[in-house]
């Protein structure tokens, strides 16, 4: 049994299990839905020469958005951050938690600014619309405030929990020594 699994699964940290979980589903349906809307794009300009397939490109490019910023709030349920976790190595351990404490509350300071800002944004988008499929642009700018908010409430969730050494690997699928 891996320590994030010995972990409490009720509480604040419980709903965040839940909602990455969901979240590592749905960045993966999104990966796999941009890989098979860029190969129908790719099949039709090249091997049918079908040049109505134009929508492809902009379907792809807004899957995209969605997938890598619903992705944010998963590396930071993770604590995946390359650079903090420089930081931290180079600390005493005396120092860490009070460190991690105060990077958590700026993180959380800055999602919820982020998030503030992304729903002023998705607000004016309702009055801008894409070009090939005519929906106004609140739907891909919705991606901002949501995983935002998502990556805010994620840190929240972990800022009590102590992250264990070899929790990257658990959620990272191990290393070949596992």
């Amino acid at each position: 049994m891996s320590a994030r699994d010995a972990q409490p699964a009720g509480g604040l940290y419980g709903l965040a299990m839940r909602v990455n979980k969901w979240l590592e589903i749905t960045c993966g349906l999104l990966m796999a839905a941009m890989v098979v809307i860029v190969w129908i794009g790719v099949f039709s300009r090249y091997f049918v020469n079908l040049g109505a397939a134009t929508w492809t490109e902009e379907l792809a490019r807004y899957v995209m958005i969605w997938g890598a910023l619903l992705a944010v709030p998963i590396g930071a349920f993770r604590r995946e951050h390359i650079g903090l976790d420089l930081v931290f190595s180079r600390l005493p351990r005396g120092v860490q938690g009070p460190t991690r404490l105060v990077l958590d509350l700026v993180g959380v300071a800055f999602f919820v600014f982020l998030t503030w800002f992304g729903l002023g944004m998705t607000v004016k988008g309702m009055s801008q619309f894409a070009t090939i499929f005519h929906m106004n642009m609140a739907v891909p700018f919705a991606s901002v405030p949501v995983s935002s908010a998502l990556a805010a409430f994620m840190i929240l969730a972990g800022m009590g929990r102590q992250p264990q050494a070899h929790d990257a690997c658990d959620t990272a699928g191990g290393t070949l020594n596992d």
